[in-house]
């Protein structure tokens, strides 16, 4: 499968252990963009070690880490956006799976669905907790059902424009795929794998504290972008 013409964004914080990992796997695309989101470590050494062109937002907040990355992307003219983890929780060389069905015209954004993939440890119960309250709630406001809000999707750049994407931290997710529903744009979820992090834990799924923000700020943007 030809890849020339995707970009793939990775919002990095603080991932210098397991970045090589993930751009050790990359299939050949167009470019990796890694945005480093304020690391404090050598994340932005290690990603031009590996190939990847790196941008900085210095502003933390995963929502504003890849809208730097994103527009760049647009500005380069790459007609697919892959966002993907830089913790090595998901395989690079499953992108093809993503992107596939929008080269194919079949859709416009494809989502990786971890539900079924995800090796023991990988989703722990307070993420599987709060997917469950997210997509129900949009299921309940749009009667549209997803699987998953994992992170790992495939978009086309001009949706994305479309989109006007505002929110700067973990609303963002759910801002995407209401936004897609609310505007008519063709969505689909196929399977991936999903992996523990490699390196370190999760700035989500580490604490309790951190999760239980996430899923407030998560059912926020439920209401907020839905409605």
């Amino acid at each position: 499968m030809d890849l020339s013409g995707v970009a793939v964004v990775i919002p990095a914080l603080n991932e210098e252990e397991s970045l090589p990992l993930v751009l050790a796997e990359m299939p050949e695309v167009g470019v990796v963009l890694v945005v480093d989101n304020g690391s404090e470590d050598k994340t932005a050494a290690v990603a031009e070690a590996g190939g990847a062109f790196v941008l900085s937002q210095p502003i933390r907040g995963y929502g504003n880490a890849c809208k730097t990355g994103i527009s760049e992307a647009v500005r380069r003219g790459y007609p697919i956006v892959v966002i993907l983890d830089g913790d090595h929780s998901f395989n690079p060389r499953e992108i093809p799976r993503l992107v596939g069905p929008i080269i194919a015209d079949e859709t416009d954004m494809v989502l990786g669905d971890r539900t079924e993939g995800a090796e023991p440890g990988a989703l722990l119960l307070q993420q599987r907790f709060g997917n469950w309250v997210a997509t129900q709630l949009i299921h309940r406001i749009s009667g549209h059902q997803y699987r998953d809000m994992g992170p790992f999707r495939a978009i086309r750049a001009t949706t994305l424009t479309a989109l006007d994407m505002k929110d700067p931290n973990y609303g963002w997710n759910v801002e995407m795929q209401l936004k897609v529903l609310k505007y008519g744009y063709r969505v689909d979820e196929v399977p991936v794998s999903c992996n523990r992090r490699a390196g370190g834990e999760s700035k989500i799924s580490g604490s309790v504290r951190a999760s239980i923000r996430c899923g407030i700020k998560m059912i926020s943007a439920t209401w907020r972008y839905g409605l």
